[in-house]
Parts: structure tokens; C-alpha cells; sequence
């Protein structure tokens, strides 16, 4: 139950507010041209937000299940999360959250929402290269660093060979 509530916390503090209370925000202050009158065209940003909410899911699934830790920086993953999404990709909840930020961007006919999501896009990389991957290094070692060298960071691969790993 602890660790339920530590990671309701942390989506509601961490992606909670970059998914939903910044870009309300934004939202609020400069407005959106699909804000007030929605269009059939928007509907196709329901898309984007659906895949990024099941990426999402399923890698917090596994964090808890199978890392047997959460995405939550003070109760970290104790065995490395290689299966799932991340057999493919290195950080599949970023592009889940990524995913999300497009889809409201597109349903909202936001060009400053999507400028918002290419912002968030440096901040994550930035984060994953200075602090996260360093972090992983340490904790996981070896295992890391070959669990790096088949699996990309940022771009789908779906014939990685993990059996080396």
C-alpha cells in the first residue's frame, strides 16, 4: 500500500504536472484556438494520448513488478527493467509522457503546446544523460552498460537481442 501511494504521489507531483498542469496553464494564459471550439479534426489527438497513456502504464507496471521498485527517484527499480517496452527502447515512459504532450498539442491546435512538448523533450534528455544513465551506471554496472549497447535511447528499435544481456 506504501508503495501505491508513493507513486500516485509521484504521478500527480512529476508527469501529473508536466502532462496536465503546465500545459493547463499554458493554456489558460495564451490560449488555444481548439480551446473554445473543438473541431472533428482534433479528435485524432485522442490517438497520440492513448498510445502515451498505455506506454505509460505498462512501464510503471513493470517498475513495480518486475524492477520490484517504483519510477520514483527514492524508491528506485532494485533490478534493472529490461522487459516490456524497454526491450525496445531505453525510455519508453518518456516517450509515453511525450506521446501524451503531442496529443493534447494536436487536440488543442497548439503550436505553443508543442513547442512546450519539444521543450520537455531536451529537458528529459538532459536529465537522462547527466543524472539517470550516470545513476543506472553505478547501481547496475555491467549489466547497464551492455543492457546500452543493443537497446537505443530514444528511437524504437524492435530487434534488439537481449539474450547477451
Amino acid at each position: 500500500m506504501k508503495r501505491i501511494l508513493k507513486i500516485l504521489f509521484f504521478m500527480t507531483i512529476g508527469p501529473g504536472s508536466i502532462i496536465v498542469f503546465i500545459p493547463c496553464l499554458i493554456i489558460s494564459f495564451l490560449g488555444s484556438p481548439g480551446f473554445y471550439k473543438i473541431e472533428q479534426s482534433q479528435y485524432i489527438g485522442i490517438i497520440p494520448v492513448l498510445i502515451g497513456l498505455a506506454i505509460s502504464l505498462w512501464c510503471f507496471y513493470d517498475f513495480i513488478f518486475i524492477g520490484k521498485g517504483t519510477p520514483v527517484p527514492i524508491d528506485p527499480p532494485k533490478k534493472l527493467v529490461i522487459v516490456g517496452m524497454y526491450r525496445f527502447v531505453r525510455n519508453p515512459m518518456y516517450i509515453g509522457i511525450l506521446f501524451l504532450l503531442f496529443g493534447e498539442a494536436i487536440f488543442f491546435k497548439s503550436f505553443v503546446l508543442l513547442g512546450y512538448t519539444a521543450c520537455v523533450y531536451c529537458l528529459f534528455h538532459i536529465f537522462i544523460i547527466g543524472f539517470e544513465e550516470p545513476m543506472l551506471k553505478t547501481k547496475f554496472g555491467k549489466e547497464y552498460e551492455d543492457y546500452c549497447n543493443i537497446v537505443p535511447r530514444w528511437l524504437i528499435r524492435f530487434n534488439c537481442n537481449l539474450t547477451k544481456i
